[in-house]
């Protein structure tokens, strides 16, 4: 069984990085595209970017060039690599994993990202 546990979030100021992780309980080759997401009082469900199994990787326009996404295997882990932050930026982070077999996404607890201006 695949969970997840996303970690990195905090306070920072514009302008600023953060990096965050979600780290894989499980075996992470079962997971065909990891994604994030992020949630706001406004936005309930953003979805911010996508990696595949075989490294693709897609993002929302809102976040081009500034977001990376990248996975490690032997860490079983996803980065979700934040530069130039803005204060839209602010939200919750959740990545949730797509596997075969399964019509709905696995998702962890989320963290929050909070960017002062």
């Amino acid at each position: 069984q695949v969970q997840l546990v996303e970690s990195g979030g905090g306070l920072v100021q514009s302008g600023e990085s953060l990096r965050l992780s979600c780290v894989v309980s499980g075996d992470i080759h079962l997971i065909n595209i990891m994604n994030w997401y992020r949630r706001t009082p406004v936005q309930p469900r953003e979805w911010v970017g996508f990696v595949s199994n075989v490294g693709d990787t897609n993002y929302a326009d809102s976040v081009k060039p500034r977001f990376t996404i990248s996975r490690d295997d032997a860490k079983s882990t996803v980065y979700l690599q934040m530069n130039n932050l803005k204060p839209e930026d602010t939200a919750v982070y959740y990545c949730a994993a797509d596997l075969s077999g399964r019509l709905d996404l696995i998702w962890g607890q989320g963290t929050q990202v909070t960017v002062s201006s």
